[in-house]
């Protein structure tokens, strides 16, 4: 095996502990913070604070082009080449994030949020070079750096929101103050990339890189519009068939939902150099580190969406959701399994360079999600959006499993069926306590849903190693 896969390896334990540590302590203040501000704001304000940012996040694979993921591939298979990369890409997405503000100034005038264009656009930006420049974090194997900046832009967020909301803020001054934090990541980023020799910053711009690297990222681009769509594109769809108010509704909803995204990001984001470094050297360590990675992912995902299902009452209460968000986050908790073994799916086609095949996958999902929407949302408003979202991420499940299948068949129904038994168990055991406070009633979830695994026998040692040290996989007896 090749020192660079030996150096990833190895410190993939670490780096999955410290981003995950640093995500889950960024969630839960993301999540106090998003409270507070919806409930400021009100289904109003708050419906057109998530408007923008899902015209912003659409708008900002212009600004990318996937760009930024082929980044942090090349950067970890040739570590020698990261300056040249890093210096053509920040030159090079200047032109690329005026493109984008533009078609961010057209959304906004035509939604209505034209006052919002100053800090929807410099969100954008600071939120296109912040990622490319914590990526080399990724790509290097160095994700200390990458937890403090999580941990600093959420402090700086929270900061922020809870002074406006008490010093009664618009909601241009809340779109700043996410702004800033990226501001900051940008700024951190620039000084500790040098400081710490993780590679030197070069200006520069090397055309015919930054033109060969636009062409082979175009897959990249293509999939994160696509993803971008299925994820957004039932926020317009609403905002333009319902009052901004129902947007608030759905989106308040939501966010628990999406908190729970960042597991399996975090997890992929790691794992996905390591797998792209495998596929060059080992088809076993490729085969085997992507089965326990979609089965880890089963066993955090399952019992998330049976838990949320069960318990989305005290759920409302502990999050002070609108009254009108507990179906719609009912609805949601169905596609969180989803949500997270698509990772899975996602990183094995980065990594074996089938980026046409995640964007084939994406574009069904596109089609799925778009088509129910627009037929579903006239008459049924947010909860069609909600239903849309389970049947979409489901679509995405099939058509990317199919995709990776054809290659590397994945044994789904032996990997799963004990550890759908023992989630089905939990939710039984949480019947009686549907309303009771979460904090009896996810202590015996637990309890009740790892007794289930040990009796059923779902989770064998080496997977149990696996959930402890990560994908530390044992190497070929060849290598040195």
């Amino acid at each position: 095996m090749s020192d660079v896969a030996t150096s990833l390896g190895s410190r993939a334990v670490l780096n999955t502990a410290l981003v995950l540590a640093a995500r889950i302590v960024s969630r839960l203040i993301a999540l106090v913070t998003v409270v507070v501000l919806a409930n400021y704001l009100g289904g109003d304000g708050y419906g057109r604070y998530t408007t923008l940012v899902a015209y912003s996040a659409l708008v900002s694979v212009v600004a990318d082009l996937g760009l930024s993921t082929l980044y942090t591939r090349e950067a970890a298979r040739d570590p020698a080449g990261l300056p040249r990369y890093l210096g053509t890409l920040l030159a090079g997405k200047l032109a690329l994030v005026v493109a984008a503000a533009l078609l961010l100034a057209g959304a906004l005038t035509y939604a209505g949020l034209g006052g919002l264009l100053a800090p929807g656009a410099a969100l954008l930006a600071l939120t296109t070079y912040s990622t490319l420049l914590r990526n080399t974090f990724y790509a290097v194997g160095r994700l200390e750096f990458e937890a403090v900046a999580i941990l600093a832009e959420i402090t700086i967020q929270a900061a922020m929101i809870l002074l406006g909301a008490r010093t009664a803020q618009p909601v241009a001054f809340f779109v700043w103050a996410y702004a800033a934090s990226y501001g900051f990541t940008c700024l951190y980023c620039l000084v500790v990339i040098p400081l710490f020799r993780l590679a030197p910053l070069r200006p520069g711009f090397d055309f015919q890189l930054f033109k060969t690297w636009l062409r082979l990222a175009f897959p990249f681009a293509l999939g994160f519009f696509l993803t971008n769509l299925y994820f957004r594109a039932d926020v317009p769809i609403l905002q333009h068939f319902k009052p901004f108010q129902e947007v608030g509704w759905y989106q308040f909803a939501y966010k628990p939902f999406e908190s729970l995204q960042f597991l399996p990001l975090a997890i992929q984001t790691v794992v996905y150099p390591l797998l792209g470094v495998y596929y060059r050297q080992s088809t076993s360590l490729l085969t085997s580190a992507y089965f326990r990675f979609f089965k880890v992912l089963l066993l955090l995902g399952w019992p998330l969406t049976v838990g949320t299902f069960m318990l989305v009452h005290s759920i409302g209460r502990l999050f002070r959701l609108f009254p009108q968000s507990e179906p719609s986050l009912r609805i949601l908790a169905l596609a969180i399994v989803f949500l997270f073994v698509n990772s899975a799916f996602t990183a094995m086609l980065y990594a074996i360079d089938r980026q046409n095949l995640f964007a084939w996958a994406t574009a069904i999902a596109v089609v799925v999600n778009v088509g129910l929407n627009l037929a579903l949302i006239p008459a049924y408003g947010y909860l069609a959006a909600s239903a849309t979202t389970v049947v979409t991420e489901a679509a995405f499940s099939v058509a990317a499993c199919y995709f990776v299948g054809r290659r590397y068949r994945l044994p789904w129904f032996q990997l799963s069926w004990r550890v759908v038994l023992a989630g089905l168990a939990m939710g039984a055991a949480l019947v009686p306590l549907a309303g009771r406070s979460i904090v009896v009633s996810v202590p015996v979830a637990v309890i009740v849903y790892a007794a289930a695994l040990w009796i059923l026998r779902a989770v064998k040692r080496e997977e149990v190693d696996l959930l402890l040290t990560g994908l530390r996989l044992k190497r070929p007896a060849s290598s040195p």
